[in-house]
């Protein structure tokens, strides 16, 4: 009987043995199963270099320039859905339906505010990966839904007439750089192994217009002013937040196509700062290389000259030639492959070829999209970009228990200027009419009458609008321009230039309103101006009480213009910008040379001067200093009884300055807030490399002899001075 029981016994512990090794085989098998993959290139242990490798091998020469288009069609056999490159997000992702609205470019530049930006772009890619995970669950992969976006424009805005300046960051390359690495670095995100959105570095280089000859002018500069004034925003965005694209331009630059220039995309752009991503034609640009410019016979000479320059995707239909160019043994098979691996390298980096779940940014949904996060950022950048540029006698701000107010203007009840241009939709825009009325008592009289057509004279000849503005306590009129007057090429379609302004002045009608609005009334007149580049008004700057520039200040525009308008909010915004006082006094619009131009250069006096913008309170600036690490200090006291921010900008003039160097040369700044009387010793840390000039092989070093360091609220020159800023401190170095 025991040994039948240690039989059974016996029999069981072998069952139990067997089935437990069969079933962990089996588990094995199952794990085996799961990690095999369809295709090679779906195994995310490998490197995205790897895996990119993998698939071009498995491509057809038709599939694989099919890709280097801007619009890349499904490969079905391979399971890989349509991608279009063509996305855009300059103030806010763009032309794709519901978006928070950013204020235009131009005013990012304004706030003189790097964190704030850096906000601004992480706020922005939030949305664009949460409207791109929506848009994929509804099958929309069309242009504007994707994740490649052709933004910023770090351009640098030299001539007040171009119409696009407004998607610039202003006139200056250090202060471009500043606000475009932190855009960049936003859009991007700042996970180890994928982008949150790429961003793109336009138009590469040398572009300001005019719009009208874009697709045929050549750009003709010297080596001094490329790489002094043209090239650093783009080398920064490269070296410093490692942008994922490059664009390049529509015209030539010293005699090659920007899409077609080995000097440009090869020697500097790849080889001198390491560039690693990919390079976009602008759209139709690689056609004007045989249409407008001549340097090419066919499309596929076109293309590849393109191709070979560096140019990795076409945006247009001319690499649809590169087999035929291929077959007349103009490019090879070897660079069409290289050019498909730096493409696809940035579809990996972005996620698209992983499965849903896996990239952190798959979980962004689209609840942030225009969220009330994201508006009061929105309203924030509005708010700090106002610029103040004048206020006789402290009539601003307003109060709020102000019994009768008149707002005119075609601007005031207006959403087309909240907008400027490249711009995403909300249907919860706030006016500046929307926001004065809703700052000011239940119990105050507001009357509001457009009073003046926007670009032209009044077709009836009634006016029943200028003589109310003596029946109040005080009259806003709301003037300026809108994106229908400047911006580009085709869209401006109130634009006699092709999107070009051919004058900066206030249009005529509104200075005559303006002046008739005065005959009528000795009252208070705050003149708000709407516009994305400088406007002149020499003739109304002393006519009116107050002057405040709000350019395009989005969403929220409205609300930030009443924040300041009634003192909510201290104006801090600075121009990043020269505002001359007339055409008259610019170089010729088609001459890329810097003489004359923007402030470092500019010997003319301007209107109002760049960095300059006055503030409800006073700022004092003394005991500046320099040590011998080039450690530079500054004691800032706010001399009044408001909390109150302040741009602390720091200039230099070399010993050849308004010679062979610019007058002044902006190489630091601070935005920093002070209590009511409160004293900050501001710390600048500078290097040696911070004095450098360039000589006119376009080389960097220092000049010998003494430099002028100045340190203020306000570019350091009479004419701030005459317009009210805070006197700047100043000091020198040896070298």
């Amino acid at each position: 009987m025991k040994q039948k029981k240690h039989l059974f016994y016996f029999m069981v512990a072998i069952i139990v043995t067997i089935s437990f090794y069969r079933c962990n085989t089996n588990q094995k098998k199952e794990t085996q199963k799961q990690v095999i993959h369809k295709f090679k290139w779906d195994n995310l242990s490998l490197s995205n270099e790897e895996r990119v490798d993998l698939l071009i091998a498995e491509m057809t020469l038709e599939e694989k320039t099919s890709q280097l288009l801007d619009i890349c069609p499904p490969i079905k056999r391979l399971e890989i859905p349509e991608y279009n490159w063509w996305n855009e997000a300059l103030h806010g992702v763009a032309r794709n339906g519901r978006a928070t609205v950013f204020p235009q470019a131009i005013a990012f530049g304004a706030t003189f505010d790097e964190e704030l930006i850096l906000r601004v772009g992480t706020a922005i890619s939030d949305e664009a990966r949460a409207k791109y995970n929506e848009s994929i669950k509804i099958g929309n992969r069309s242009r504007y839904a994707g994740l490649t976006f052709w933004s910023p424009n770090v351009n640098i805005f030299r001539d007040p007439r171009w119409g696009r300046g407004q998607e610039t960051y202003g006139e200056d390359p250090y202060l471009t750089s500043r606000i475009g690495v932190n855009f960049v670095k936003g859009l991007q995100g700042d996970d180890p192994n994928y982008i949150k959105a790429a961003a793109c570095a336009k138009h590469y280089a040398v572009h300001s217009g005019p719009e009208e000859f874009r697709h045929e002018f050549n750009a003709i500069v010297n080596k001094k002013d490329l790489f002094e004034t043209y090239l650093p925003a783009f080398k920064a965005l490269v070296t410093e937040a490692n942008v994922e694209g490059v664009m390049g331009a529509y015209n030539r630059t010293l005699g090659e196509p920007c899409s077609g220039s080995p000097y440009l995309l090869q020697d500097i752009l790849r080889d001198n700062w390491g560039f690693k991503g990919y390079i976009v034609s602008d759209c139709g640009a690689v056609s004007d290389f045989h249409r407008f410019h001549k340097v090419t016979q066919t499309p596929e000479e076109s293309a590849a000259l393109a191709l070979k320059s560096g140019t990795t995707i076409n945006c247009g239909n001319v690499y649809s030639v590169l087999e035929s160019a291929l077959k007349q043994k103009l490019i090879t098979l070897e660079l069409i492959n290289t050019r498909l691996k730096e493409s696809l390298l940035t579809r990996f980096k972005l996620g698209l070829f992983d499965p849903i779940g896996t990239n952190p940014y798959d979980a962004i949904n689209s609840k942030v999209i225009d969220s009330e996060k994201h508006r009061q950022i929105a309203k924030e950048v509005a708010q700090k970009s106002i610029v103040l540029l004048k206020n006789k006698n402290n009539i601003l701000p307003l109060k709020k228990d102000i019994r009768r107010m008149y707002v005119v203007g075609p601007n005031a009840s207006s959403e087309e200027v909240l907008l400027g241009n490249y711009y995403g939709l909300t249907s919860s825009t706030q006016t500046i009419l929307d926001g004065i009325v809703s700052k000011v008592s239940p119990g105050t009289t507001i009357n509001y009458k457009s009073g003046v057509l926007p670009f032209r004279k009044n077709v009836n000849p009634i006016d029943w609008s200028t003589g109310e503005a003596d029946r109040s306590e005080v009259c806003i009129a709301v003037m300026g321009i809108s994106g229908l007057l400047e911006g580009e090429e085709g869209e401006a379609i109130a634009s006699n230039a092709r999107g070009d302004r051919k004058d900066i002045k206030l249009p005529q009608n509104q200075i005559d309103y303006i002046k008739k609005l005065r005959s009528k009334t000795k009252k208070p007149i705050v003149l708000v101006l709407t516009g994305g580049s400088p406007i002149a008004i020499p003739e109304l700057h002393d006519l009116v009480d107050a002057i405040l520039f709000v350019w395009y200040p989005g969403e929220e525009g409205g609300n930030a213009v009443a924040d300041v308008l009634f003192g909510d909010v201290v104006p801090s915004g600075k121009l990043p910008i020269t505002f001359p006082k007339s055409v008259a006094q610019l170089p010729p619009y088609i001459d890329y040379n810097m003489a004359g131009r923007t402030y470092k250069y500019m010997v003319k006096e301007p209107l109002y001067p760049f960095g300059f913008g006055l503030s409800y309170a006073s700022f004092e600036y003394d005991n500046l200093k320099i040590d011998k690490n080039y450690t530079t200090t500054v004691n800032v006291t706010n001399r009044s009884n408001l909390a109150a921010e302040e741009v602390i900008q720091l200039y230099i003039s070399s010993p050849l300055a308004g010679k062979k160097d610019p007058i002044y040369d902006l190489k630091s700044f601070k935005r920093t807030s002070f209590k009511p009387g409160e004293t900050k010793k501001i710390t600048f840390k500078l290097k040696k490399e911070t004095f450098n000039q360039f000589n006119i092989e376009g080389k960097e070093e220092i000049r010998k002899g003494d430099y002028t360091i100045y340190v203020g609220g306000s570019l350091p020159s009479k004419r701030s001075n005459d317009l009210g800023a805070s006197k700047v401190a100043k000091t020198t170095f040896k070298f």
